[in-house]
């Protein structure tokens, strides 16, 4: 599929496909730009439209979401946006009560403390219906973009999402969450693979709403080493990329690139290099060209 071909929504022709072709391994002409957090506190105008109304209540707003996604655009020449929405939306979908605290951050209520709290979730097969808001957020800003840049969607990964389900909430510990990989090791895959069932329509639904990349979060990897991450989080974050390219080619749609961002995970590059992503996110604590001479032979 070219990068400027319009998508069966009727989306307006993309005008500048640098990322695109970035992620796809192509030469451009330049050093394509996007930002973490791009849409976010350092914006006045982003903490004026926050104010409005709690966290997820905001999430849940296709119109306030777009308008979000696109205010860094006006003040910066960046070469993507990616949409506004939580990786927790998704533990949402499947039951959990998440509520934003300020100046704490997401709390779960009633977390995940037993094996038999499993049975507290939701089929995950109902996960991408409970989110159409989502999707909705993502068509309406493939619209308002008018083709300047790539839309980019995104989600949480299984381990990530595992840990605010078990902790509660953030932590610096994970102490909770690793407590399981080591007592509850089949119930810790059952979690994941709920979550794996869950997430690959969610990113199948983005692609369909009108996302042209999709990235994958695993911020929490650097809490697990090596042998912990090779048992419990690189064979979902494979799994992910597997189903998600079977599950658009099935559906019809055309390929997207996928990114595989672990925070904290560069134990793991070469692994990361072979999961089935096209591009492979380096957090600050590495240096690009060493990662590349480390990588060179794997790809």
């Amino acid at each position: 599929m070219e990068a400027n071909e319009s998508g069966p929504q009727g989306f307006p022709e993309l005008k500048n496909d640098t990322f695109l072709r970035a992620a796809w391994g192509e030469e451009t002409d330049y050093t394509p730009v996007w930002c973490m957090r791009q849409a976010g506190r350092y914006l006045p105008e982003f903490r004026e439209t926050r104010a409005a109304q709690d966290f997820f209540s905001t999430c849940r707003s296709p119109e306030v979401c777009c308008e979000l996604t696109l205010q860094p655009l006006r003040r910066f020449p960046l070469d993507a946006a990616i949409i506004f929405s939580d990786i927790l939306v998704v533990p949402q979908a499947l039951g959990m009560e998440v509520t934003m605290v300020p100046g704490k951050g997401p709390s779960f209520p009633e977390p995940l403390r037993e094996e038999r709290d499993l049975e507290r979730l939701r089929d995950p097969a109902t996960v991408a219906s409970e989110l159409d808001y989502v999707f909705q957020a993502i068509t309406l800003t493939r619209q308002r973009l008018a083709g300047r840049v790539p839309l980019i969607g995104f989600a949480g990964a299984p381990w990530t999402l595992m840990t605010y389900m078990v902790e509660g909430g953030g932590s610096n510990t994970m102490a909770q969450a690793k407590r399981w990989l080591y007592q509850r090791p089949q119930a810790s895959h059952q979690l994941l693979r709920i979550l794996t069932d869950a997430l690959v329509p969610y990113l199948v639904g983005q692609v369909a709403a009108g996302a042209q990349a999709l990235q994958l979060f695993e911020s929490h990897a650097g809490h697990l080493g090596p042998q912990l991450f090779n048992k419990f989080a690189l064979p979902y974050i494979r799994d992910v990329a597997k189903r998600v390219k079977a599950g658009l080619q099935e559906a019809g749609l055309a390929p997207v690139p996928m990114i595989i961002f672990a925070k904290d995970g560069h134990f793991a590059l070469e692994e990361l290099a072979q999961a089935g992503y096209e591009v492979v996110g380096l957090d600050w604590t590495v240096a690009p060209e060493k990662a590349r001479r480390r990588l060179d032979s794997w790809c």
